[in-house]
């Protein structure tokens, strides 16, 4: 059976809109002052971009506390270009995922990043029907210092069309 989700804004004021999800967790929506906003809160293509990252992010962490890496922290960076004109959707999208840890193994991170990419990640699936999504890892062993720095190889796959 499908998954039903819902969600709902009230106009606050200006452009502002206070937004609620089916889940009861809240979140401010604005556009900049030049666009009649009040800058108070998230764009929404803003939130795309969280999203992706988010949706990445937990699925990447759950495989990798599966195969008991040591993660101590995990930070990800999105960058996302969009087309210069309405519909000013995103053409391209950089994911930097940055884990520092003990003795991670660099092919387990890139397995995890491919398994999200290519399986699991939702926003991932809708975002590159429009958008070249690429992915990139850093690896920072806490105890000796070593960087690896790789990109996943699920790359080679993500097209938009």
């Amino acid at each position: 059976m499908a998954e039903r989700m819902t969600a709902q804004i009230k106009l606050v004021e200006g452009l502002s809109f206070e937004a609620e999800a089916g889940s009861g967790h809240h979140l401010r929506l604005d556009t900049a002052p030049e666009h009649g906003g009040h800058d108070a809160g998230f764009r929404p293509m803003e939130l795309l971009l969280i999203g992706l990252a988010g949706c990445s992010g937990m699925d990447v962490l759950s495989i990798l506390r599966k195969q008991r890496q040591q993660v101590i922290s995990y930070e990800i960076v999105v960058e996302g270009i969009r087309s210069a004109t309405h519909p000013k959707v995103f053409r391209e999208i950089r994911v930097e995922h940055l884990l520092t840890g003990r003795q991670l193994q660099a092919e387990a991170v890139a397995r995890a990043l491919d398994l999200s990419i290519q399986r699991y990640c939702s926003a991932e699936a809708m975002l590159n029907k429009v958008a070249r999504i690429t992915h990139t890892f850093r690896l920072l062993d806490v105890d000796t210092g070593r960087e690896v720095v790789a990109e996943a190889a699920a790359n080679k796959n993500t097209t938009a069309q």
